[in-house]
């Protein structure tokens, strides 16, 4: 039996049917699901997805391109999951295909899953002494807003590794935009920053609030209450 026919077994024995209508009402319709919550699917594909170390990026990119055409959303959320859990055998040679990838049966939920494993890569090679971030520029002025929405969103969680200079350049260079989910990034991405830098992101969104959005503004500045005055006057 190959791994795509035992992860269906291992997902359908875990599927709740009922819940399948209110998670694609939740997406939109843009999808259909068998009804598997993210924690029962992640336990139900963990061993199958493990037994995949050192197999090496292709195969798994391979898989992960098989997963993405299958028709309900739960296989592509398992895509990702292998590849999070499998990241370190992905370098930058394989960003176009993870960008590929998410460009197909595009949404919020797998743009923002595929971001996070696009920052893991970036990441490390920034830390190998390489610049991760020249290979977001072309995402950032991409037609597909979606890949401009993972240029956005690719250093959340970087916290003192992220390059604010890069940040900010990319919030002011998609702040025009009318997207509801790039103005969202934005926001999303400057929020994250402020628990390194709460008192940058206020210097940035103050100074420049005429052009972001007033979600974007919003969003960035969303928990600064929860944070001691002191820390944004500092």
């Amino acid at each position: 039996m190959n791994l795509h026919a035992e992860l269906k077994i291992a997902l359908e024995a875990v599927a709740e049917p009922g819940r399948a209508a209110p998670m694609q009402a939740y997406m939109r319709d843009q999808f259909v699901f068998l009804g598997v919550a993210a924690p029962q699917r992640r336990l139900a594909a963990r061993g199958l997805l493990a037994g995949l170390q050192g197999v090496g990026a292709e195969v798994l990119l391979e898989h992960a391109q098989l997963l993405w055409q299958q028709p309900e959303r739960e296989y592509q959320h398992v895509a990702l999951d292998m590849l999070d859990m499998h990241r370190r055998q992905l370098n930058i040679a394989h960003l176009p295909a993870l960008l590929g990838l998410a460009r197909q049966r595009a949404w919020w939920d797998s743009v923002d899953g595929m971001a996070g494993i696009v920052g893991e890569v970036l990441q490390a090679e920034r830390r190998r002494g390489g610049d991760g971030h020249a290979h977001m520029d072309g995402a950032l002025r991409h037609a597909d807003f979606w890949l401009r929405r993972i240029a956005m969103l690719h250093q959340l969680g970087w916290r003192g590794d992220t390059d604010a200079a890069w940040l900010f350049d990319a919030a002011l260079t998609l702040a025009h935009e009318d997207e509801f989910f790039i103005r969202k990034a934005i926001g999303w991405a400057l929020r994250d920053y402020t628990r390194h830098a709460p008192a940058e992101v206020l210097a940035f969104a103050t100074e420049h609030r005429q052009q972001l959005s007033p979600l974007s503004y919003r969003e960035a500045l969303k928990h600064r209450k929860r944070l001691p005055s002191a820390v944004w006057t500092a």
